[in-house]
Formats: C-alpha cells, sequence, structure tokens
C-alpha cells in the first residue's frame, strides 16, 4: 500500500537509493537533505528529473537535522502539500574514524548532535501529527556496531547505541498511539556509500599521532572488513534501500521491529534474539507488558 514517507539524509549512500526504491513501489516520497540550493542542488535534481522520467511522486524537501526549525518546517511542508505524513525513515548519519583518546569532547557532542539528536529533533516534529493520526510507522537505519562494537569508530558506535536505545524507548511510548518502529540494522559496506570517504576525524592531532603504532590497523580496516564478505557476494547499500521497501509494503502491524542486513555474517540476528527476550520478560514482570505491543485501533462502539 503506498503512503507518505519523509527520509532524511537523501543526498546519497542509503539514503538516495531508498528514496528511489520506494518512489518505484509507488510511495510518495520526500527526499529530505541539507542545502537543496546549493552544494546538494545537482543531487535533488538527479531525484526530481528521475520521478518525473519515471512517472514517480518524488519529491524533494531541506532538511537538516542539526536544526529544531529545519525539521519542523521539512514536516510542515510535507503536510501542506500531502495531506497527511505516514512514516519517517531516519537516515542521516555520519561517521568518525580514529582513535577514542583523540576526539575531543566537541567532536563527539557533535556527532551525536547528528545521529542521535538529530533522530529527536525530527521525531517531535512527526509525531504530533502521527499520534493524532494514531498510526504511522518511525523506521531507523541503526548498525550492527552498536551490537559488535568494531574498533577504530568509538564516537560512531557510541552514537548509534544512543540512537538505539531513543529509537527503543519511544517505541513503547508511541505504541500505545498505533505507531510501529523498526530498526534497520544494516552491517558495514565499503561501496555506494560516502560513509568512509567522507569520514570525520580526531580533532585532536597530538593524541592521535600517540597512537601511531596502531595506524597500519586503521589504515587496512576498510580492507580487513571487505574481507568478512563471503566471495562472490556484491555487498552493496541497495539491499538495505531494498529492505527498508520489503518491510514498508508488509500490512500495518506485521512488521518486524528489528531486521538486519549484514553480508559480514557477524552473528547480530542471534544476539538480538537473545537480547529480545530477555527485555521482554523484564518489562513483562515490570507490569508494563502492554508496552511490548503496538496498539490497534479502537474497535467501533455500537450507537
Amino acid at each position: 500500500m503506498s503512503s507518505v514517507v519523509l527520509i532524511t539524509g537523501a543526498a546519497t549512500g542509503i539514503g538516495n537509493l531508498t528514496a528511489r526504491a520506494l518512489a518505484a513501489d509507488g510511495h510518495t516520497v520526500y527526499a529530505s537533505m541539507r542545502d537543496i540550493q546549493g552544494r546538494n542542488a545537482e543531487r535533488a535534481r538527479e531525484l526530481l528529473d528521475l520521478g518525473r522520467r519515471e512517472g514517480q511522486d518524488l519529491r524533494v524537501v531541506e532538511l537538516d537535522v542539526l536544526s529544531d526549525a529545519s525539521a519542523e518546517a521539512a514536516v510542515a511542508t510535507v503536510l501542506r502539500e500531502a495531506g497527511h505524513l505516514d512514516t519517517v525513515v531516519h537516515n542521516a548519519g555520519h561517521l568518525y574514524v580514529g582513535y577514542v583518546e583523540a576526539f575531543t569532547p566537541e567532536d563527539i557532542r557533535h556527532l551525536l548532535d547528528v545521529n542521535t539528536l538529530g533522530i529527536q529533533r525530527v521525531n517531535r516534529a512527526a509525531l504530533p501529527h502521527l499520534r493524532a493520526r494514531r498510526s504511522g510507522t518511525l523506521l531507523y537505519v541503526g548498525s550492527t556496531t552498536s551490537v559488535v562494537v568494531p574498533p577504530f569508530l568509538g564516537p560512531y558506535v557510541a552514537s548509534k547505541f544512543a540512537a538505539d536505545a531513543l529509537a527503543q524507548v519511544t517505541a513503547y511510548e508511541v505504541g500505545r498511539f498505533g505507531i510501529e518502529t523498526t530498526i534497520v540494522m544494516p552491517g558495514p559496506f565499503t561501496q555506494g556509500t560516502e560513509h568512509f570517504p567522507n569520514a570525520g576525524r580526531a580533532g585532536d592531532a597530538e593524541r592521535n599521532r600517540a597512537y601511531a603504532e596502531l595506524d597500519p590497523m586503521v589504515a587496512r580496516n576498510e580492507e580487513a572488513t571487505e574481507a568478512l564478505f563471503p566471495p562472490g557476494v556484491d555487498a552493496h547499500p541497495r539491499a538495505v534501500a531494498d529492505e527498508i521497501a520489503r518491510v514498508l509494503a508488509l500490512p500495518a502491524g506485521t512488521r518486524p521491529f528489528r531486521t538486519v542486513v549484514d553480508f559480514s555474517q557477524a552473528g547480530v540476528e542471534e544476539v538480538n534474539e537473545v537480547l529480545r527476550r530477555a527485555q521482554e520478560r523484564f518489562v513483562t514482570r515490570l507490569g508494563f507488558g502492554e508496552l511490548l505491543h503496538v496498539k490497534g485501533p479502537e474497535p467501533l462502539r455500537a450507537p
């Protein structure tokens, strides 16, 4: 069933591929990105041209997840033009590579602002509408790093841990209003995104030099990651976009809470299942078991 979808961070990578996949499936897609009149103008035009060429309802909207006002304005634009909003795909994010000690508190604060608080800003803009309609889906592009915790990505992993926790606890609460949650957890990708090429580096050069003996490991990080992929497998992020499209095509009430797209075979699915069972037992023992399920529509009362 087609719906109105807002995607954050749709200029490149997973967000861009997801916008294309969902538009091809017949959804009305708002591909959001920063600076659509400037540095991302060409990327915005590409998506708009694709929509016109293919007869798809593919639109572009300005949204900077670092700005409350920008998030509010983007959601207001969607509501004004489309009349409603069904799904938010939280995809915007940035990668840091380096030694944890060498990242200044300001470095880490900025990454948390993008990867974690950006989600909160967009949710606060969208949730009043979704709650009023008592339906909708929040779909988060998480990360398997919040389970397997690879080296040399400390601030990034911390931000994804925090975002995952925020998504889980938000899910308890918004589920009472008929709003579903899915966390899609991609594994590592070394092609098809600008994650690694555009990764941020630590701001403290002196602390960075103190870890020079580990530099060869950092240098072969991408190569080591690629070695995890089975021979002949096309480990491309379009698989994540395809999984998001699959999840959103499922009937309301049947979407998975978590799903993993990981060509590195890290065993994240097994860990997720253990954690799910423990979490369900704990929340049920607290007496809040009803929060584990999305509340369906209210039954019609006889006159």
